[in-house]
């Protein structure tokens, strides 16, 4: 049985804007500026983070033309490489791009959300909010959609509101000499960053719910991925030339430091509710296209049958990925989570386009690539730089990444032989 289309370009870019701009963006900034040292080379930063993503979603788009169907990495390395590639993707897919990040969203705005709820933990609310998005998610396809797509639109409209405000506040920054770039630290911001711009790929975890999906994912991935670049740029230029270096540098609550200082506590606690608001957004659309790619997975025989469905939400698989992210949520720090999905999802995104070279160089021009062969080597020089900086960096975060992809084979041998 064939599944429902019932997504539409405004859906599928919706899902896009709401995975991109969570925890990330709002907690991310403040360890960049601790190692980079100056608000430029932090939007830099920020800038580069957003080329990539494009060159990115360009890529995706034309897999996506190619493969229009639901189940992202998995499917695309399944299809073009080998079932063991796909295996790994759906692997990490499962461990560290959504199931990870979903409990960083919650931790996030749990912190964010405590006074608000009697002072419980940020693991606690973080938990409430999980279970009742996996409960909504798994109710209905068409009315989780629409949850998602006001929580969306209100969520622009309201970091359009702030950047405006703090824009009539805080004037032109002081100029400052800027110190010595440092290269290798550049890098491994880039991999923090990276966390931040994730989702620009998550329409295509969706792509057999998706009406037209040949033309629609492709659309919906690029406008994503602009519309949030821009958002993005706008509110860290707030973030870094709100309050002085000092009282920034290696916070997680920038966005509250930088509102207390545009308009005090007021402003602060307004900016702490937008906050919390982004982060239930990329809850919600976390939830909603995770187990896609676990039941897609099933469906092929990698993954316990139970997790497929024929049609209508995948409610054991996001059953299954609401316990993972509780696990993450109880047991990580959030810097060490930050390190960990940003370094294993850009590996897994480099393989899924080096994918898509080799399929044109089989296919030929009947394969369209935008920008070919430009687009897609330079994106997968950026991960390559990204993840020889982080390696020299932070090795111990690196080594958890390559170990995560090692298991990631051990199962596949397992599963292999079974």
């Amino acid at each position: 049985m064939t599944p429902q289309r019932r997504l539409g370009l405004t859906s599928a870019t919706a899902l896009v804007v709401a995975n991109m701009i969570g925890a990330g963006v709002f907690t991310t900034s403040g360890f960049v500026l601790a190692d980079l040292g100056s608000p430029l080379y932090v939007l830099l930063a920020w800038v580069v983070g957003g080329v990539q993503a494009m060159l990115g979603a360009i890529c995706y788009g034309a897999l996506a033309r190619r493969i229009p169907e639901s189940g992202g990495e998995y499917l695309f390395l399944s299809r073009t490489l080998h079932p063991a590639a796909g295996y790994v993707a759906g692997w990490l897919s499962l461990l560290v791009g959504f199931s990870a990040p979903l409990a960083a969203a919650a931790f996030a705005f749990g912190t964010y959300a405590r006074p608000w709820f009697g002072g419980i933990t940020p693991a606690m609310g973080g938990t409430i909010l999980i279970l009742a998005f996996a409960a909504v998610h798994a109710v209905e396809v068409r009315r989780g959609a629409q949850v998602q797509n006001a929580a969306v639109v209100l969520k622009v409209l309201l970091i359009l509101a702030f950047v405006g405000i703090a824009a009539g506040r805080i004037g032109l920054p002081e100029v400052q000499p800027n110190p010595p770039f440092p290269v290798a630290a550049f890098g491994v911001s880039l991999i923090w960053i990276s966390f931040s711009y994730s989702g620009w790929n998550a329409a295509v975890y969706v792509g057999g719910e998706v009406q037209d999906a040949e033309k629609t994912i492709p659309r919906s991935l690029l406008l994503g991925t602009a519309l949030v670049t821009l958002l993005y740029l706008a509110l860290n230029s707030v973030f870094v030339f709100a309050a002085p270096v000092a009282e920034l540098a290696g916070k997680l609550d920038v966005g509250r430091i930088a509102a207390r200082a545009i308009g005090g506590v007021a402003l602060e606690e307004a900016v702490a509710g937008l906050i919390a608001l982004a982060l239930v957004s990329s809850v919600s659309s976390l939830v909603m296209a995770g187990p896609r790619v676990y039941s897609q997975m099933a469906a092929d025989g990698v993954l316990p049958r139970r997790l497929a469905v024929a049609s209508g939400p995948p409610r054991a698989a996001i059953a299954m990925q609401a316990g993972l992210a509780l696990f993450f949520l109880w047991s990580a720090t959030f810097e060490a989570l930050l390190t960990w999905i940003g370094f294993t999802l850009s590996i897994s995104t480099a393989a899924t386009v080096a994918a898509l070279i080799l399929l044109r160089k089989r296919e030929g021009s009947a394969l369209s690539v935008p920008g070919y062969p430009i687009v897609p080597w330079l994106f997968l020089a950026g991960v390559a730089a990204m993840t020889l900086f982080t390696v020299m960096q932070r090795p111990l975060e690196s080594l958890v990444g390559f170990g995560t992809i090692i298991a990631g084979l051990l199962a596949w041998r397992i599963h292999s032989r079974k």
